[in-house]
C-alpha cells in the first residue's frame, strides 16, 4: 500500500506558486488540467526491476526451449544471430505488445499501481509503447537504468528519455481518497454575507482557497495561521467589504459565498437547459396531432 502523501507547507511561497501553475499537472489541448498524479521514481524503479526480472526469465526460458528443438545438423554460426533475435524480441517487442494490449500496464505496474498514459491522459498505442521499448533498450538495459534515472531527476516530472520521445508519462493510480472538508459560514459573518461581493475573485485564488481548507487540518497551528494571513491578504482586494474578523473566518466566508454563487449559476443553467429541451420537444401551436 502506498504511503499517504504528506501535505505541503501552505505557508511556503513555493506552495502558493504551485497552486497557480500547472507544471506538475497534465494539461490537455483545451487547457484543462487533469487530476493525474505522476508516479515517483521509487515506484518506477520497483516496477522496472520486476519487469526486468520477468523479461530475463522469459529470455532464459526461450533460449532453453530453442536449445531443445535446435536441429543438430544446423550450422553453429546461426546461434549468435538467433540469440540476438530472441533478445530483441524479449526486450523490445514483448514489452511493447504487453503495454499496448493492457493499455499501459505491465507486471511491475500491476504490482505498483502505475500505468503509462499519453500527456493528455489517454491510453497509449503501439507507437508510444514501441518507442518507449526501443529507447529503453539503450537507457534501461545497456546503461543499467542510469540514463533513465538521470533524465527523470532533472525533469519537472519523473519521465525517462523514452517517455519524452514518446509523449507519455507514468501515473500513479492507487492514491488515497481525500474527502474535501465542509466549509460553513461563520456566525459572525451572517450579516456580511448578505451584502458582500466576491464575484471578482480569480480562479487561481479560489483554487488556493480549496487547497488551504483541504490541508489546514494537518498543519501546525502557527503555520496554519501564517498561511491564512498570507492568503487573506491576497483575497482581500477582491472582496467588498472586508469584514473585521480573523483571517481564517474571512476565508471561510469567501469560500461559502463562492460556493453559493456557483450553485446558483448551475441551477440557472439547468433550468435554462430544461426549458430549452421542453421547447424543442413541444408540439408547435396549431400543429395537428
Amino acid at each position: 500500500m502506498p504511503k499517504p502523501r504528506t501535505p505541503r507547507d501552505l505557508a511556503d511561497a513555493r506552495f502558493s506558486r504551485a497552486l497557480d501553475e500547472t507544471t506538475d499537472e497534465l494539461v490537455v489541448g483545451e487547457a484543462v488540467a487533469l487530476d493525474v498524479q505522476p508516479a515517483g521514481i521509487a515506484l518506477r524503479l520497483a516496477a522496472a526491476l520486476l519487469d526486468g526480472l520477468c523479461l530475463v526469465l522469459l529470455y532464459v526460458m526461450l533460449l532453453f526451449g530453442l536449445s531443445r528443438v535446435w536441429p543438430s545438423g544446423l550450422d553453429d554460426a546461426w546461434i549468435p544471430a538467433l540469440t540476438i533475435a530472441v533478445l530483441v524480441l524479449v526486450v523490445v517487442l514483448v514489452p511493447a505488445a504487453v503495454e499496448t494490449v493492457t493499455r499501459g500496464r505491465s507486471v511491475g505496474r500491476y504490482a505498483t499501481g502505475t500505468r503509462v498514459v499519453r500527456l493528455d491522459g489517454g491510453a497509449i498505442g503501439f507507437r508510444h509503447a514501441f518507442t518507449r521499448s526501443l529507447v529503453g533498450l539503450f537507457e534501461l538495459w545497456m546503461t543499467l537504468g542510469s540514463v533513465a534515472v538521470l533524465v527523470a531527476l532533472f525533469g519537472t516530472r519523473p519521465r525517462r528519455l523514452g517517455d519524452l520521445l514518446a509523449g507519455t508519462v507514468v501515473q500513479h493510480e492507487r492514491l488515497p481518497r481525500h474527502h474535501d472538508p465542509e466549509v460553513v459560514l461563520p456566525p459572525e459573518l451572517t450579516a456580511w454575507a448578505g451584502v458582500a461581493d466576491v464575484s471578482a475573485l480569480p480562479q487561481r485564488l479560489e483554487s488556493r482557497l480549496g487547497a488551504f481548507f483541504r490541508g489546514a487540518a494537518s498543519m501546525r497551528p502557527e503555520l496554519r495561521d501564517a498561511a491564512a494571513r498570507a492568503l487573506a491578504a491576497d483575497v482581500a482586494p477582491f472582496a467588498h467589504p472586508v469584514p473585521p474578523v480573523a483571517p481564517e473566518a474571512f476565508l471561510a466566508g469567501v469560500a461559502v459565498l463562492r460556493r453559493r454563487r456557483d450553485v446558483r449559476a448551475l441551477r440557472a443553467r439547468a433550468e435554462l437547459l430544461t426549458a430549452a429541451g421542453a421547447a424543442a420537444t413541444a408540439r408547435p401551436p396549431g400543429f395537428p396531432r
